[in-house]
């Protein structure tokens, strides 16, 4: 079997609020996939990922949440 490449895999989201950015990351290393929550200045969170429902669901519930705080869409899509 082949390991893919260590670095980013995709980026699920990117918030903004004033002149604050974050962006919900996935990457592969290692140790298998990981989520980061990430700023222009640095990572705010880490955690492992696995592309299961359960983790998808996780990373729209933290997407909602941030919203009803006032963040908005940085790039929205059309079928969002």
């Amino acid at each position: 079997m082949t390991v893919g490449r260590a670095g980013r895999v995709t980026t699920l989201w990117n918030l903004i609020f004033d002149d604050s950015h974050v962006s919900c990351v996935i990457y592969r290393g290692p140790d298998g996939m990981e989520l980061r929550l990430e700023s222009p200045t640095g990572t705010i969170l880490t955690m492992p990922f696995d592309l299961q429902p359960r983790a998808l669901a996780r990373t729209r519930a933290l997407r909602e949440s941030l919203k009803r705080r006032g963040w908005k869409e940085a790039n929205p899509r059309e079928d969002s």
